[in-house]
């Protein structure tokens, strides 16, 4: 039976790459047998930041579920931190502020490729919110952001880097950040002993 391998797309964010993590980020994928199969530094626009997100009504909401439940756990009263407690409200600032974010300075965009790809590599970046990440992800070993933080200073939570999530995320986003192809394929010498 021959197993597919998946692609997947990450984003070293602006906060990654500022603080000069990529290296160590993608040598983490590399170390665990996923491929580097197309890489490139682009500073996104805000329009191309913005389509990178699915902006449906389901994620917006969410998102400021998300905010909401993070306030609730640590005692901070949404009226007076942000002047609302309408969950709709607080994922529109929310996703104002992740274009804000994405689009603030240099990204590095990877499309990855291996056996599980999707699921090594979010557990590997590990919690979205790196406060919750435990030590050894990406998040939970260079970060200690949280929503509290990032809501009081108005902006998105710096998380370093995001993962596509599922199959169809994946390939929305890698024809999203190379809608010119550009991916390769190759053999790496060691992938007889990893699988």
């Amino acid at each position: 039976m021959k197993l597919p391998l998946e692609k997947t797309l990450i984003l070293v964010k602006p906060d990654g790459v500022q603080r000069g993590l990529v290296g160590a980020i993608l040598g983490r994928f590399e170390q665990v047998g996923l491929k580097i199969v197309a890489l490139r530094v682009v500073h996104p626009t805000r329009d191309q930041a913005e389509r990178h997100y699915p902006n449906t009504p389901e994620w917006i909401e969410g998102m400021g579920q998300k905010t909401l439940q993070s306030y609730k756990e640590n005692g901070v009263d949404p009226m007076a931190e942000v002047g609302t407690a309408d969950a709709r409200k607080i994922g529109e600032m929310v996703k104002q502020w992740n274009i804000e974010y994405l689009s603030s300075g240099p990204v590095v965009a990877c499309v990855l490729e291996g056996y599980h790809a999707i699921q090594v590599v979010r557990k590997m970046c590990g919690h979205t919110l790196p406060l919750a990440a435990a030590p050894g992800t990406i998040r939970g070993d260079y970060s200690t952001a949280s929503p509290i933080l990032a809501n009081a200073f108005r902006h998105a939570i710096h998380n370093l880097i995001h993962a596509s999530s599922t199959p169809e995320e994946a390939e929305h986003e890698i024809a999203h950040w190379f809608p010119d192809g550009g991916i390769v394929s190759y053999k790496r010498p060691d992938e007889a002993a990893m699988y």
